[in-house]
C-alpha cells in the first residue's frame, strides 16, 4: 500500500462550510492548506508547489477557470493535478474545465468517500509519475556517467602510450572549451555551440589523439625528428582515431557522443589554407570541432617540453599562433585566441607536466 501522507492538498473555495467539509474528509492522510480565493491560490503556489489543487469554480473575483488557465500556462506549475469542484447547476461547464487542463471534477454537495477516493487516485497516479520520473533521471545520470567515464579511460589510455603528455589531455580539454564558450555568441558559430555541444567538446577534446594507439612505439616515442615515411605513418593517427571511434558508434548508434569525437579525432590537423591533413581541407570545410581543437593542440605542443625540445615560452607561441591566422587556423578563433591568452596560459600553468614548464610559464610577462 503506497503511503501519501506526505503529499500535499491545497483546497481554493470561498465557502468556509465546504472547506470545512474538505478539510475534515482529507486531513488526516494528506497535508492540507487553504486559500479563499483565487489570488490568494496563485500567491500559495508561487511560495510552495502543492502536490494536487481542489479549486471551486464560481468565486468573487478570479473564477476556477482563470486560475487553471494560468497555472497551466505557467511551466513549474504546469503538471500540478487539479480537481474542479462543481455544483450541479455548472455541469454544461465541466467540459471547459477539463479542455483548461484540470483531472477531475467533483459536484457539490460533496460525497466525501467519493472526494477522498478521487483525490487519493490521482494522488497515487501522480506517485507513479515520480516515481517513473526519478527512475528516468537516474538512468539519464548513469548513461552520463558511462559516458564520461568511457571518454576519461579512452584518453588515459592514450596518455599512457605517451608518457611525456600526461597533462595534454587535461590543458587540451580546457582550453577548447574557454574557447567555445567565447565564441558561443559569434554569428557563424552560435549555431553549434550550444550548451550541449560545448560540454560535448570538452569531453570529446581528450580523444583527439586516440589514433596514436595504431602507431608503432618506435615512431610514437622516437626522440628525434620523424623521417618523411615516418611521419605519413604518424599522420594515419588522425584515421585510426576515426575509425576506433566508429566501430564503437556501430555499437551505440551514429548519435552517440562518440561521434563528435571521431570529428575531432580526424580533423584537427588540418589546416585553413588547405595545406593540412589527412584530407586537405579548408576554410568551413574543416568542421569547427577540429578548427578549435587545432589551436588548443598546437598552442599546447609549443609550451610543453618534448624529447626533442624544450618548451617555448608562452609568448613565442601566442606569436606563432598569430603568424597561423588566415593559414593555419581559422582567424575567428585566432582573434578568441588572443583575447584569451592570459586563460591558456593559466591552464598550462596550472596542468603542467615538468618544471621547465612551469619556469617559462611563470616567468612569461
Amino acid at each position: 500500500m503506497n503511503d501519501l501522507s506526505h503529499y500535499s492538498v491545497l483546497l481554493v473555495d470561498d465557502v468556509e462550510a465546504e472547506i470545512d467539509i474538505l478539510v475534515n474528509a482529507l486531513e488526516d492522510d494528506y497535508e492540507v492548506s487553504v486559500a479563499l480565493d483565487g489570488i490568494s491560490a496563485l500567491e500559495y503556489v508561487e511560495e510552495q508547489l502543492p502536490d494536487l489543487i481542489l479549486l471551486d469554480i464560481i468565486m468573487p473575483g478570479m473564477d476556477g477557470y482563470e486560475v487553471c488557465a494560468r497555472l497551466k500556462e505557467n511551466p513549474r506549475t504546469l503538471h500540478i493535478p487539479i480537481i474542479f469542484l462543481t455544483s450541479k447547476t455548472e455541469e454544461q461547464d465541466e467540459a471547459r474545465g477539463l479542455d483548461l487542463g484540470a483531472l477531475d471534477y467533483i459536484t457539490k454537495p460533496f460525497n466525501t468517500m467519493l472526494v477522498k477516493a478521487r483525490v487519493r487516485n490521482h494522488l497515487l497516479l501522480k506517485h507513479h509519475q515520480d516515481s517513473l520520473e526519478e527512475m528516468v533521471r537516474e538512468r539519464t545520470r548513469e548513461l552520463q556517467l558511462t559516458q564520461d567515464v568511457t571518454i576519461e579511460i579512452m584518453g588515459t589510455l592514450a596518455e599512457y602510450r605517451d608518457s611525456e603528455t600526461g597533462g595534454h589531455v587535461k590543458r587540451t580539454k580546457e582550453y577548447i572549451k574557454i574557447l567555445a564558450e567565447h565564441l558561443r555568441n559569434h554569428p557563424g558559430y552560435a549555431h553549434f555551440l550550444n550548451d550541449t555541444n560545448i560540454d560535448l567538446l570538452y569531453k570529446s577534446a581528450p580523444l583527439h589523439d586516440i589514433g596514436k594507439l595504431g602507431v608503432p612505439d618506435s615512431i610514437l616515442l622516437k626522440p628525434g625528428k620523424l623521417t618523411i615515411r615516418e611521419f605519413e605513418e604518424m599522420k594515419k593517427h588522425c584515421l585510426y582515431g576515426l575509425k576506433t571511434m566508429q566501430i564503437a558508434e556501430e555499437k551505440l548508434g551514429s548519435r552517440s557522443f562518440l561521434n563528435l569525437a571521431g570529428e575531432i579525432a580526424y580533423s584537427h590537423h588540418e589546416k585553413w589554407d588547405g595545406t593540412g591533413y589527412p584530407e586537405g581541407k579548408q576554410h568551413e570545410d574543416i568542421p569547427l570541432s577540429g578548427r578549435l581543437m587545432a589551436i588548443a593542440d598546437v598552442y599546447d605542443a609549443l609550451i610543453s617540453k618534448r624529447g626533442y625540445k624544450m618548451p617555448f615560452s608562452h609568448e613565442k607561441a601566442v606569436e606563432i599562433i598569430r603568424a597561423g591566422k588566415d593559414r593555419h587556423f581559422d582567424p575567428v578563433i585566432v582573434d578568441a585566441f588572443l583575447e584569451l591568452e592570459e586563460k591558456f596560459r593559466r591552464i598550462a600553468l596550472e596542468f603542467a607536466d615538468h618544471e621547465e614548464e612551469r619556469k617559462s610559464l611563470a616567468f612569461s610577462s
